[in-house]
């Protein structure tokens, strides 16, 4: 079960009406689930209409990834071996991403990159006010559909570009290491929270889920978050 802490990860929403459904989107850049995950966040947010704020929580999958990354080739076999032990898992998700209308590429990825300077890019959004919604599907996007390295500068500053912020913003952030903190400083509190993987939800500081469940499973959980006793659903702390 996950450690109570982890309901604190929240920015403080207090201020918001009382009836908004919160979520807080555990995820990385790197994480082809975490795409699907967030893409199926975005579906059951449309479907339940009601107010909604997500907060984006970056946890890096790789915290001692090198900053020049490592080989795609060479990173998928550290992992899982030989590259037809992995190939059906990549024909899988590409298979589930066209469902979603994601379409990875993975033969365009050559590297894994470092993710921390990305998620600096989502806490100024989130700072200056942008959409980090559709910037991280924009980064996510980069990544998985067009082989982008996400850990090149030049190639944050495009995507912050397109998304309102300025490139002396975003350069001031990516050496700003008082951000740089806070990002490692709320991925360690949801470490100590109980997290290993991602992507995870949680829902109203009540409702942990863990892992790309389904649309359908989402809404369900976000009646549970909303109505509690009075849902046709029981009330759980953790969602598999």
């Amino acid at each position: 079960m996950i450690d109570p802490g982890i309901t604190n990860i929240a920015r403080s929403d207090d201020s918001l009406p009382v009836a908004t459904l919160r979520v807080d989107f555990i995820g990385d850049f790197i994480c082809p689930w975490s795409y699907l995950g967030k893409r199926r966040l975005d579906d059951a947010l449309l479907a339940v209409r009601g107010p909604s704020v997500v907060n984006w929580v970056g946890f890096q999958l790789n915290p001692d990834m090198p900053v020049d990354g490592m080989a795609f080739d060479d990173y998928l076999f550290s992992k899982f071996g030989r590259r037809e032990t992995i190939q059906p898992g990549l024909d899988y998700l590409t298979g589930a991403g066209k469902a979603e209308g994601i379409h990875f590429r993975f033969d365009r990825i050559k590297r894994v990159p470092q993710t921390l300077e990305a998620h600096q890019l989502m806490l100024l959004a989130d700072q200056e006010g942008v959409d980090a919604s559709a910037l991280a599907d924009r980064i996510l996007k980069g990544f998985f559909e067009e082989g982008l390295d996400i850990s090149d500068r030049d190639a944050l500053i495009m995507i912050g570009d397109q998304h309102g912020l300025s490139a002396d913003a975003v350069k001031k952030a990516l050496d700003d290491d008082l951000m740089r903190q806070q990002v490692l400083l709320l991925e360690a509190q949801v470490r100590k929270g109980g997290v290993t993987g991602v992507p995870d939800f949680l829902v109203n500081r009540r409702l942990f889920i863990m892992g790309a469940q389904k649309t359908e499973v989402l809404i369900d959980v976000f009646d549970r978050a909303m109505f509690g006793e009075e849902s046709d659903q029981p009330v759980s702390p953790t969602i598999n």
